[in-house]
């Protein structure tokens, strides 16, 4: 099973939860993607896009469980990315977690695995 993540405001992923569906965050609805990282680029991922934001999730996602709408596709210094070309159901979400401000300002992260 291949983890892949989103960052995500609170207020955005619990009307996400209430409607039964996630159609991105305004950068996502702008892009046509729902945009993701590996657990290799979420740091970086929140350090570039988050630096400073509070009341964020981590939500985990299964990357086989989207099938042929999931598309890695190069973005920073060429690396994959992967990004969904559809709607997300939130039950899909393997966990979700708090993704509190450290003291430093930066994100404290849970643990990755499953």
């Amino acid at each position: 099973m291949t983890l892949i993540f989103k960052i995500v405001p609170l207020s955005l992923w619990r009307e996400a939860t209430e409607a039964g569906v996630f159609k991105g965050a305004p950068v996502d609805l702008a892009d046509g993607y729902i945009h993701f990282s590996t657990a290799d680029q979420v740091r970086e991922t929140a350090a570039k896009h988050f630096a400073g934001q509070a009341d964020l999730l981590l939500v985990a996602l299964e990357a086989e469980g989207f099938g042929d709408c999931l598309k890695w596709e190069p973005s920073r210094g060429g690396a994959l990315f992967p990004h969904l070309y559809a709607d997300l159901d939130p039950a899909s979400a393997i966990w979700v977690k708090d993704l509190p401000l450290g003291a430093d300002g930066s994100h404290v992260f849970p643990e990755l695995a499953p």
